[in-house]
């Protein structure tokens, strides 16, 4: 089982259900992690239902955002990300069925999975590798070059992104590891090295 937010409900929806893990990864932006991957069990709450692309997608935008939005809002950014799921869930209904699954399961090697995940609302180069990484490694999706094409997050051992959290040990030498590269960008320049 995936162990992203940290709550056992959160995390079995997370498991059994590819859209739910979609878009937690989708709002795993400026927001606390466990919050993001919260959130796909608090929607299908708000919603009244299991989550579904093809309802989901054919939303009122403006109720969507307002199911984001109540409060707790579920991200930040309520709006804009109801807004990026609803294309996420329209882009699954339409090109793979309504089966979040497929995006991978159908799949012919790393890099195809690799351009299919980078091809969805909310996931640039890095959020792209890094899902590649978690399918790999916790959920056993190894297409041929999977780790070439998740570098360098689908290393073994390394505990650099959620793609390695699996226990709360995990989580905070993740944490560490985001901080040390947080400090590092924010360092100030030695006296005479401009």
């Amino acid at each position: 089982m995936l162990h992203l937010s940290q709550d056992e409900k959160a995390d079995e929806l997370l498991s059994k259900d590819p859209l739910a893990l979609l878009i937690g990864m989708v709002l795993d932006q400026q927001i606390p992690l466990e919050r993001a991957f919260f959130a796909p069990l608090e929607l299908s709450r708000r919603l009244g239902h299991d989550l579904d692309a093809a309802q989901i997608a054919g939303m009122d935008p403006e109720r969507l955002a307002e199911v984001f939005s109540a409060r707790p809002a579920l991200h930040r950014f309520p709006a804009a990300n109801a807004k990026r799921v609803q294309e996420l869930c329209r882009i699954v209904a339409e090109d793979y069925h309504g089966d979040a699954a497929a995006i991978w399961e159908e799949a012919s090697d790393g890099a195809e999975l690799y351009r299919r995940v980078l091809a969805l609302p909310g996931f640039g180069s890095q959020k792209a590798k890094i899902f590649v990484g978690l399918l790999g490694k916790q959920l056993k999706v190894e297409p041929r070059g999977w780790r070439e094409a998740s570098e360098p997050f689908g290393r073994a051992g390394s505990y650099m992104s959620v793609a390695d959290i699996v226990d709360g040990a995990s989580l905070a030498r993740v944490r560490a590891y985001k901080q040390t590269l947080k400090a590092a960008r924010v360092q100030p320049s030695p006296p005479g090295s401009e």
